[in-house]
């Protein structure tokens, strides 16, 4: 596979990222129900759900924050060249409704070499937006991003 990921040599702090946008739907959250045993009512029962402060069915936190980091994939940036996610920090700062739009935007926020690892650690700040340019979740990334290949 060739990378089409940046190396941890072309990152520089300040350096911005916004993703596409992604609509959460009901089948997003039965599947993530299924896949992660997680039937909360909350997620699964739109009646139930009615009766809560949130009035109705809201996304699993760990489902929009799992399709955050795949539309930072989707962009390319840390296609092929994520060594490995090392560290996550994140907060949930409001509901996600069946029907919302998310994109996510990244900033670099630290950079440290560790060349016996094959490269260095990346820190993102990564928010996660709404169609209402809300922030509905945020947080810090920590990934090893591979070192470019010497020539």
């Amino acid at each position: 596979m060739t990378p089409r990921g940046m190396y941890f040599e072309d990152f520089e702090i300040g350096q911005t990222v916004v993703t596409a946008a992604r609509t959460i739907t009901e089948a997003d959250i039965v599947n993530f129900a299924g896949l992660s045993g997680d039937f909360n009512y909350l997620h699964i029962d739109a009646e139930a759900a009615k009766a809560t402060p949130f009035g109705a069915r809201v996304a699993h936190g760990m489902l929009v924050a799992s399709i955050a980091t795949g539309l930072a994939v989707q962009q390319g940036f840390i296609e092929g060249t994520t060594l490995a996610f090392r560290e996550l920090t994140w907060r949930f700062t409001r509901p996600v409704f069946i029907g919302d739009t998310v994109h996510v935007e990244i900033t670099i926020a630290g950079l440290k070499p560790m060349p016996r690892l094959g490269g260095g650690l990346v820190i993102f700040n990564a928010q996660v937006l709404n169609q209402k340019g809300e922030v509905v979740h945020k947080g810090e990334w920590q990934m090893l991003i591979k070192s470019r290949p010497q020539e």
